[in-house]
């Protein structure tokens, strides 16, 4: 498993025992889910130099301090009610919920996500290919005959070359830019704008949705030095108020973006496009090619170059 996932895992359970340590402190019920996803995230955590793991615990510490403040329901608890903790199986990402960690209150049907980040940004790394209908699988709009028709040679082509010699690295590829990634970067472009066109209204906010998760969640974002947590209250589930106290910080809704803008290379950039749309939402998709070997596909890192003002957000210095 690539190190940048292990140590993802690792900083999960950093946060989800920062979270069992924070509600044991304040005598209340709390469950650990004892399941597959909490053991391989104990083992990840645990081949990590001491070192490295008190660096996580700290950053977790840190960060599991902010929530008292903006989720009163932590702390809200009636006779033999507990807070159930868990870490959520990968298989929920690829349904549109990015959520690392839940919080359950067994007594009312609360609950909040944390989306753990550990010196990585990228809100999702989806997968272009000959095959894949990029609009049914992110936006439930399936892609027209004419985009596969466009994309086919390009792919045909990375086939052959693959077949031919399957040691052969894309290094070793004259121009990968113009040849194929522009190429693909076209088709996807246009393609997108056409599924904006016949579905006015629908596209933008369908994105946001596939690719910044369609559950609420609090995002922790580790670096170094550094944690950050941003506050993704879309539904308005976040920063709910218990039967006997409110939230002592606002928590603002988000609002969907409603209509695309512009979509176009980025000044300078053969293999980026930028996407901006209403409401301050901005993104940015690179394409690259997931393996150093020729395969027949490429995958995207999309990352948010800018949010709706009201997105809430937060610096803790560690």
């Amino acid at each position: 498993m690539a190190s940048q996932v292990k140590s993802g895992k690792a900083f999960e359970f950093a946060l989800l025992n920062a979270f069992y340590d924070l509600l044991r402190d304040n005598k209340m019920n709390v469950n650990v889910v004892d399941d597959k996803s909490l053991s391989y995230a104990m083992q990840y955590y645990s081949e990590f130099p001491k070192s490295d793991r008190q660096a996580f615990d700290t950053a977790a510490k840190t960060a599991v301090s902010f929530f008292p403040d903006v989720e009163p329901m932590l702390f809200y608890q009636k006779g033999d009610s507990s807070i159930n903790l868990s870490l959520a199986s990968d298989g929920r990402g690829q349904k549109g919920d990015v959520r690392d960690i839940l919080i359950q209150s067994s007594l009312k049907k609360w609950v909040i996500g944390i989306s753990a980040k550990n010196n990585h940004k990228a809100v999702k790394h989806p997968r272009l290919s000959q095959s894949i209908d990029f609009g049914a699988s992110w936006l439930d709009l399936p892609v027209s005959d004419n985009y596969f028709e466009n994309i086919e040679p390009i792919f045909s082509e990375l086939k052959k070359l693959k077949n031919n010699g399957p040691e052969t690295k894309w290094s070793e590829l004259e121009n990968i830019q113009r040849d194929f990634y522009l190429p693909i970067l076209e088709h996807f472009k246009d393609e997108l704008l056409r599924l904006d066109v016949q579905n006015k209204g629908v596209v933008a906010a369908k994105l946001v949705g596939y690719l910044i998760g369609k559950q609420d969640f609090y995002k922790v974002i580790k670096t170094k030095g550094m944690i950050t947590i941003q506050a993704f209250n879309l539904q308005g589930t976040l920063n709910l108020p218990s039967p006997y106290r409110k939230p002592s910080a606002r928590i603002p809704k988000l609002n969907l973006p409603d209509r695309i803008i512009d979509l176009s290379l980025k000044k300078g950039s053969k293999s980026t496009l930028e996407l901006t749309m209403s409401n301050g939402w901005q993104m940015s998709f690179r394409i690259h090619n997931a393996s150093s070997r020729i395969e027949p596909s490429f995958k995207f890192d999309i990352n948010l170059i800018s949010t709706p003002e009201s997105l809430f957000s937060t610096n803790f210095y560690v």
